[in-house]
């Protein structure tokens, strides 16, 4: 993570370098910077899933059990909050889902602005390609973590599952509507 945070440092230290010497970067990078934004948030939006998937397979006992155990032996620790892990992780799951969906539909509203501009003869890129893909991979992410929330229905509670649903239901609806 030190090398991540010193190579990230070094390449802001470029990128100001270069802003600072031709004010601004191309179109290109741009769009390129964006796409690597999201597709990083997918690959951590499907490994919180992998997770969430994994601790759900161990399921509500083994949990339970692994932190029985740990109690009898220290009975001066608190217990553990791996009960509570899951529907922690769901959440965090959900928050990622809906960051991605606000990167989507902000470009979606780019893709629009450039067509409007387009009939004044400004250069279009018609090409929707990236964009279906993006929406196609957001839509698979929203039924993997759609059908998570089912499984762990009893793990949540009443008033958490109904909540987690809607915001899932919001997500894939705006998607659709836009």
């Amino acid at each position: 993570l030190r090398l991540v945070a010193v190579l990230r440092a070094i390449l802001e230290g470029e990128k100001a370098a270069v802003l600072k010497r031709d004010r601004h970067l191309p179109l290109s990078f741009h769009r390129r910077q964006e796409e690597l934004k999201f597709s990083l948030g997918l690959q951590r939006l499907q490994h919180r899933i992998r997770e969430i998937q994994a601790l759900q397979e161990r399921g509500p006992q083994q949990r339970d059990g692994a932190g029985g155990e740990q109690r009898a032996a220290d009975p001066g620790h608190p217990p553990p909050a791996a009960p509570q892990e899951l529907p922690a992780l769901l959440l965090e799951a959900v928050k990622e889902l809906e960051a991605a969906k606000q990167q989507v539909l902000k470009r979606i509203q780019i893709w629009k602005r450039q067509q409007q501009l387009a009939g004044n003869g400004a250069a279009f890129e018609e090409n929707l390609a990236p964009l279906q893909k993006r929406c196609e991979a957001l839509a698979e992410v929203h039924l993997q973590l759609q059908q998570q929330v089912l499984a762990a229905g009893a793990e949540l509670g009443a008033e958490l599952l109904p909540r987690l649903l809607e915001r899932l239901a919001e997500v894939l609806g705006s998607l659709v509507k836009r």
